[in-house]
């Protein structure tokens, strides 16, 4: 068996795409980051200030898979472009709200931008590259989730801790506006995937390989969510730590988040990525059962987090590369329903985090983050069975 150059160039407009699920993805994370600047100082409890992670996913949840359907004769390089420009206007419209009440609504609309770039981005790769770098490339391109964790979301909760929340969502519409200019000049023209025909939704959904590798996407955003949500508020209270080492503790997980990420794009292809997302999810739920160890101090909670910080995006990027590999015919939709599904996973671990931290039961969230994790694994080793079947 023969395998693909490892140092094959990748296309210039990987590299626009890959930036603008930075962007992308630092918008996602502000909210988790600045949760404490958010809740005093637009007088809302935390689980309360919770709830625009939870009614974002949500959003980003429903909206993928209609948005893949809405716009799928668009050229993408408009398509990609325009969505930047959206977060922009929306973000920075944000950051002037003067109440929850008010961001609360804003917000929703501002994650249309998510719901469109990363899933379509991510349709757009086979259209980019040969087969034989589709695994990389896909991972590549979700690289910028993994940098956001690494220097968006830290600075984030640095700029919330230091100047507010406000200059935070400031800062994400600025780089909202270069990166849409970044994606105008270097995505190429007549990018258009196939439509999503009603067929195709119905093979999509027929099965049971893709379902259930969508399923596990599911559950593994909602075992991660129903903590990483609450990180901020949960390591103030557990370490007694203030916003400069809050923002280091961010930097450390993302770097690691990172390194994960960079290492399963130079392996997938090799290892494959139904493997690749089971050995992810292992050292998150690993992280998970010693997380009360993290309690006795600062450098025992940054150990704690490596695990979990090394697959957090590299598991998701697994799976893109999973579903591709399984259907490349059908990735819009297949793409689209397990952007939908992490989006969905992470709204039901935010507002199932903020009941138990509303009961009073924030230092038990890693409990029920572990069994949702544990039954991700699961159902993934079931997914790899039909898929050898099928």
């Amino acid at each position: 068996m023969t395998h693909p150059p490892r140092d094959a160039a990748l296309p210039r407009a990987l590299w626009a795409l890959m930036m603008g699920n930075f962007v992308i993805g630092t918008g996602v994370m502000v909210v988790p980051g600045t949760l404490n600047d958010i809740s005093q100082s637009l007088g809302v409890s935390i689980p309360q200030a919770g709830q625009l992670i939870t009614a974002g996913a949500i959003l980003m949840g429903l909206g993928a898979p209609a948005f893949a359907t809405l716009v799928a004769g668009w050229d993408r390089r408009r398509l990609l472009t325009l969505s930047l420009l959206w977060y922009a206007l929306l973000m920075g419209i944000c950051a002037l709200a003067p109440s929850y009440t008010a961001l609360l609504p804003l917000r929703v609309l501002a994650v249309i931008s998510p719901a469109i770039f990363t899933p379509q981005a991510a349709a757009c790769v086979g259209l980019l590259v040969p087969a034989s770098q589709r695994g990389r490339a896909i991972t590549f391109v979700f690289l910028g989730w993994s940098v956001a964790s690494v220097m968006g979301m830290p600075l984030a909760a640095w700029i919330g801790g230091t100047l507010g929340w406000r200059w935070a969502f400031g800062l994400v519409a600025l780089m909202s506006l270069a990166s849409a200019a970044w994606v105008w000049r270097d995505m190429p023209n007549g990018i258009r995937p196939a439509a999503l025909s009603r067929q195709a939704w119905g093979q999509t959904l027929g099965s049971p390989a893709l379902m259930l590798a969508v399923g596990v996407t599911l559950l593994s955003a909602f075992a991660q969510f129903t903590l990483f949500s609450y990180f901020a508020p949960y390591l103030v209270q557990t370490l007694g730590i203030g916003g400069g080492t809050l923002s280091l503790l961010f930097l450390w997980f993302g770097a690691f988040g990172l390194a994960g990420n960079v290492a399963l794009s130079r392996w997938i292809d090799r290892i494959g990525a139904s493997r690749g997302a089971l050995l992810m999810m292992g050292g998150m739920a690993l992280s998970l059962l010693l997380w009360p160890l993290g309690r006795a101090g600062l450098w025992q909670q940054a150990l704690v987090l490596v695990p979990w910080a090394i697959g957090c995006f590299a598991a998701n990027s697994a799976q893109q590369a999973r579903l591709v590999h399984l259907s490349p015919a059908l990735a819009p939709a297949t793409v689209a329903l397990n952007t939908s599904a992490m989006y969905a996973g992470q709204g039901m671990g935010a507002a199932l985090g903020g009941v138990m931290i509303a009961q009073g039961q924030m230092l038990r969230l890693h409990e029920v983050g572990l069994v949702v994790m544990l039954a991700a694994m699961a159902l993934s080793v079931w997914a790899t069975r039909v898929q050898k079947r099928s």
